[in-house]
């Protein structure tokens, strides 16, 4: 009975890991972070000098200036000319790279980035169908024009990426926008190799850009819709034709792109 009991402690011991205290320098951070986005420090907010969040925290300079760098680097947090420190928006380009690298750490697979772009970009664009001004209709016709002149594939490559950040744009929909961004990032690589290796998708990509401009300028978001979705079926295909595998992690195409392939070679 006594041996029983005894069991029964070590295994309901040995079922608790060890607490980890985090740095005060990174609760220093999320107690600011907390405040930001509970709405108590609005973008644009004094958020005080160092030598203030000092005597607030109770904490020294070094830990303070470690945790305000965290929140420069998220872009939650920025210095004016003075070196004073205000609440900012991240911009999202700061925030896409984070989360494509995320994911880029979590092994995701082109698949899953399909699947998931699949359903963002044709919401978008059936939003964007509804939402579009002549303005809008403007610069979509002159980013399509760009790219009926261009000749090289990087040129190209990043027209058809403006072609989307602007439909995401015309959305009017921030969320959606900000969705988007990181595997858009990812998928970035992978056009250009497209582009070089099969024949025809050039001129499909072209032909889904026109269609999707169109149906923006008729306000028809069921066509928007249904385009976005051929379009995304024949980055597949043509991601498939060029020897790719949809089950292939991202992470090598990302790494070469952002230029720190050689270190996972």
């Amino acid at each position: 009975m006594h041996a029983r009991l005894s069991d029964k402690r070590i295994i309901m011991h040995e079922t608790f890991a060890r607490l980890e205290i985090a740095p005060a320098y990174q609760q220093v951070a999320e107690a600011i972070e907390r405040k930001i986005l509970a709405g108590q420090l609005a973008p644009g907010d004094r958020l005080g000098t160092e030598a203030d969040l000092v005597r607030q925290f109770g904490v020294n300079r070094s830990t303070v200036r470690e945790g305000i760098r965290l929140l420069e680097q998220s872009g939650l947090v920025r210095r004016d000319q003075s070196r004073r420190l205000y609440v900012s928006l991240p911009r999202y380009n700061r925030l896409a790279t984070r989360v494509s690298r995320a994911l880029v750490l979590h092994q995701v697979t082109f698949r899953e980035l399909w699947e998931a772009s699949m359903s963002l970009e044709t919401a978008i664009a059936g939003a964007a169908a509804e939402r579009a001004s002549p303005e809008d209709i403007a610069e979509l016709e002159d980013n399509i024009a760009r790219m009926e002149a261009a000749v090289e594939l990087h040129a190209i490559a990043d027209l058809d990426n403006d072609f989307h950040a602007l439909i995401a744009r015309i959305s009017r929909n921030r969320v959606l926008q900000l969705a988007r961004e990181p595997a858009s990032l990812l998928f970035a690589p992978t056009l250009k190799m497209i582009l070089d290796q099969v024949a025809v998708a050039g001129r499909r990509n072209l032909e889904a850009h026109r269609k999707i401009l169109d149906a923006c300028r008729r306000h028809d978001p069921e066509a928007a819709r249904l385009w976005t979705q051929r379009h995304m079926a024949d980055w597949r295909r043509g991601f498939e034709k060029a020897g790719k595998q949809l089950d292939d992690p991202v992470e090598r195409t990302y790494l070469e792109h952002m230029g720190m392939g050689g270190a996972y070679r």
